[in-house]
């Protein structure tokens, strides 16, 4: 099983470019760019909730739990 980050699909389905969304949530484009691509070993909780306010999405919208085989066909393998 992996995890695998769906934060850009979120972000297009509302139209909200990462500068945007970046400077909404007091973070830096760059951990934002690294939290879309799940080079991270972790996210603090007021992140995700900060991402979650400005997108009006719940966690699970934007973090997924797949398989192996599911998280290859996405080209996302990042690991728990």
């Amino acid at each position: 099983m992996r995890i695998v980050m769906r934060l850009d699909r979120v972000m297009a389905d509302r139209k909200v470019t990462s500068i945007d969304l970046a400077k909404k949530i007091g973070i830096s484009p760059v951990n934002l760019s690294r939290i879309k691509t799940g080079k991270i070993k972790g996210i603090r909780w007021s992140t995700l909730s900060a991402i979650c306010t400005a997108l009006h999405c719940k966690p699970g919208d934007i973090i997924d739990f797949v398989t192996d085989d599911e998280a290859g066909q996405l080209g996302q393998l990042y690991d728990e």
